[in-house]
């Protein structure tokens, strides 16, 4: 199924998690966020899986000054 990822279409399997999705797209555990259909995702919720055509976008924290 295909679904977008920070505004670029990724193919993924049908019954992809969330957690799936960012191990495989190789971000750390830490200092992420994950927006699904313009809907924040606690972490707590990361097992959700996402449907065709879903809208993820993955942010990273930035330290800086």
């Amino acid at each position: 199924m295909k679904i977008s990822v920070n505004d670029e279409a990724v193919e993924v399997d049908d019954g992809t998690t969330v957690a799936a999705l960012v191990e495989r797209l190789g971000f750390g555990e830490k200092g992420i966020a994950v927006a699904v259909d313009l809907s924040v995702l606690p972490r707590s919720e990361w097992q959700t899986t996402l449907a065709d055509g879903a809208r993820v976008e993955v942010v990273t924290a930035v330290q800086g000054g």
